[in-house]
């Protein structure tokens, strides 16, 4: 059979979810605006729980978490953009300043968004007195929504496709040519999103985790890593990129090595407190 008569139809959702007059609002940027808030509540649930907590000591309380949203939202979206233009397509936006704004047309690092939220969580976490890696450990247990809801929101807007493929559900995308193709978002969404977020979640709640600060925090960064690298022999690199080295490496490969090697670092290195002893930078309120 040939495969392109096998290959699936693209659903052909319209990437505006609905506009009112020269206002749209893209189903791309809903998935940010859905991620963080989603989040946000399973964070103040997270940090509420104090059996949960070393010595039933929650190092923030879910007041923190609520002034923290707009800190996070910052840094994952002013993160994400610049991460995007470092990484990937710095030459384009040098040519046009200007794209750098159109964030609805898409081109976010995911890399990139979490070096901005980690730069606005050392900066919260200061300002409030309290444990940046716990922090870091409530933030990342939330994050694999964010990133089920990004990854369904690239295959919607038909981009970041995967290699041609003769796979029974391979799809044909509007912007991918005639071939047939993996559906790699997909494999990330579903990867990144439900698996990431479960296992987080037996660390968190039936291995009690949050215990050993940042051990999550470097659960999410190895796992995150290891799904990346294995959709990346699965997806399409970006067209000006390429393979680099000449090999099968790709950018996103390069980008997610250095983050399961230190994840892994971390988790081996993580401690619970002494007896007795606060938690870095002080307890919730301090």
């Amino acid at each position: 059979m040939n495969p392109v008569q096998a290959a699936l139809p693209f659903p052909n959702i319209d990437p505006v979810l609905f506009s009112i007059g020269p206002l749209a609002v893209h189903w791309y940027g809903l998935a940010y605006v859905a991620g963080i808030l989603i989040g946000w509540r399973y964070t103040r649930a997270i940090a509420g729980r104090q059996r949960l907590w070393h010595n039933g000591q929650p190092a923030m309380t879910a007041t923190d978490m609520d002034d923290f949203l707009l800190w996070a939202a910052a840094g994952i979206v002013l993160g994400g953009r610049l991460g995007y233009i470092l990484f990937y397509d710095f030459a384009a936006f040098a040519d046009n300043p200007f794209r750098m704004l159109e964030v609805w047309k898409g081109g976010m690092s995911f890399h990139g968004g979490l070096l901005g939220t980690i730069i606005a969580m050392a900066l919260f976490a200061r300002n409030r007195g309290i444990s940046v890696l716990s922090l870091f450990d409530v933030v990342a247990a939330a994050a694999p929504v964010g990133l089920f809801l990004g990854r369904l929101a690239n295959f919607i807007n038909a981009e970041l496709w995967g290699r041609v493929s003769d796979v029974p559900w391979a799809v044909i995308f509007p912007t991918g040519g005639p071939e047939p193709r993996h559906p790699s978002q997909l494999y990330e969404a579903v990867l990144e999103g439900p698996v990431l977020f479960f296992v987080l979640f037996l660390l968190i709640f039936r291995f009690h985790k949050l215990a050993r600060p940042c051990y999550i925090g470097g659960a999410f960064l190895a796992g995150y890593a290891a799904c990346r690298i294995f959709v990346e022999f699965f997806r399409e690199p970006d067209a000006h990129i390429g393979y680099l080295f000449g090999g099968w490496l790709t950018m996103g490969i390069v980008l997610s090595v250095p983050m399961l090697i230190i994840g892994i670092v971390i988790m081996a290195i993580a401690r619970e407190p002494a007896a007795g002893a606060k938690l870095e930078d002080g307890g919730p309120g301090n």
